[in-house]
């Protein structure tokens, strides 16, 4: 058997070839992430011993719930650790099927359920299930920035829909319809919005579905903030209109958000079973299943009643009317009033910054860390979350002000 040396390892031209690689053109086609140098700014200033305030957790700062945790602890003890079903656990899909009837008026079976790494996984794998090269996907922008990204990865193109705080942030009938052509396989709907907050009434959201019942284009409907809203705002699948409707959405869901359940990566998808089929075959293939403890944590977030929600809610409208008020009331700032989930989405363009560096400066001049809606599609706003404790929040946006401050 022949001997390497370190030194040959150094020297040898076939090794250090290597170095040069070609990447696949998928993964060369990624935005970078603008996020990345303001959290490692923020990290780096945090372990220095920097009072940073982080605005930018996309998670309830809230614990899972004690009883999801002990049933994830019997599943450890009686060793239930072993793989399951790729597309999840029997008890879990028939659960979540459980729930979007009990919830929202839906009969699936479980055969139509996949259960998966979480809600990105989800997304991820329809995607890559339902299009190929010269496809596209219609977006609206604010967009959660990983919608655009997993469309390139399956080699579609991503077609944007720009929206703004004047149109509260939804598209509109009339765009939609311009933006369908012969190439559109597929249009993202996600109500309660991430990063805006935003909200689509019922009417409005069947309208949007109506169109792409006849123009036959499928509806990717991410529904993971559907519990959390505010001000009377009613969250209305589009896929509980009609059975055209269902027939033609595949639901995007998950645990993490009203289950404060991030770290377990559940997920789940609802969708026609020949899409369900084909979605749980490409899993197998990727992750295979989800881990098999958790899913048993999952099947008590979903048959156990939501006790916990009503206190997370209200903490989260406390802080969303003080952040909504304090921000609209900086100068220079304007704040659209957010229905859901647990972002605002503050207008910053009077104060001649791009979002990186209203972002970048406010971390290196007041400890804020906020994130650019240039990762959103929307130059002109930055994302807060509220999923912090109030101290933290007052701080913060104290500080936000006196920046803004000095801008104007």
């Amino acid at each position: 058997m022949a001997i390497r040396r370190e030194s040959e390892t150094v020297n040898n031209p076939k090794l250090i070839s290597l170095m040069n690689i070609d990447f696949s053109q998928r993964v060369e086609a990624l935005a970078p992430s603008v996020t990345l140098a303001i959290d490692a700014k923020a990290k780096e200033m945090k372990a220095a011993g920097i009072d940073v305030v982080g605005f930018g957790t996309g998670q309830p700062d809230f614990d899972t719930p004690d009883f999801i945790k002990d049933a994830a602890k019997k599943a450890l003890d009686e060793g239930f650790t072993k793989y399951t079903a790729a597309a999840g656990i029997p008890e879990l899909r028939q659960a979540i099927a459980d729930k979007f009837k009990r919830e929202n008026g839906l009969d699936y079976k479980a055969s139509q359920i996949v259960a998966s790494c979480g809600g990105k996984h989800s997304i991820y794998n329809v995607m890559m299930v339902l299009c190929e090269e010269g496809d596209e996907v219609i977006v609206p922008a604010p967009y959660w920035l990983s919608y655009p990204e997993i469309v390139k990865l399956a080699g579609a193109t991503p077609v944007i829909l720009e929206t703004g705080d004047e149109t509260d942030f939804k598209i509109t009938p009339d765009q939609l319809r311009e933006a369908i052509t012969s190439k559109t396989r597929l249009f993202i709907l996600n109500s309660p919005s991430n990063p805006t907050g935003a909200v689509y009434t019922p009417d409005e959201i069947k309208t949007l579905g109506d169109i792409c019942v006849e123009k036959e284009v499928l509806i990717l409907s991410d529904e993971i903030y559907e519990h959390l809203l505010y001000d009377g705002a009613v969250h209305k699948s589009v896929a509980s209109f009609s059975q055209a409707h269902q027939d033609q959405t595949i639901i995007v869901h998950g645990l993490a958000k009203a289950w404060s359940m991030t770290g377990w990566r559940l997920g789940f998808i609802a969708a026609p079973e020949a899409i369900a089929k084909k979605i749980a075959a490409i899993q197998s293939h990727s992750t295979s299943n989800p881990t098999s403890f958790a899913q048993k944590g999952g099947v008590a977030a979903l048959v156990e009643p939501m006790t916990h929600l009503a206190g997370w809610l209200e903490a989260f409208t406390e802080r969303r009317a003080y952040a909504c008020d304090k921000l609209s009331s900086i100068p220079g700032m304007s704040c659209y009033r957010s229905l859901g989930a647990f972002y605002l989405f503050p207008n910053i363009s009077k104060f001649g910054l791009s979002s990186s560096e209203f972002c970048s400066r406010l971390l290196e001049e007041e400890s804020v860390a906020a994130v650019p809606g240039l990762a959103f599609g929307a130059d002109e706003y930055i994302r807060i979350s509220y999923a912090t404790s109030m101290e933290q929040i007052v701080k913060g946006l104290d500080r936000i002000e006196q920046f803004c401050c000095r801008q104007v």
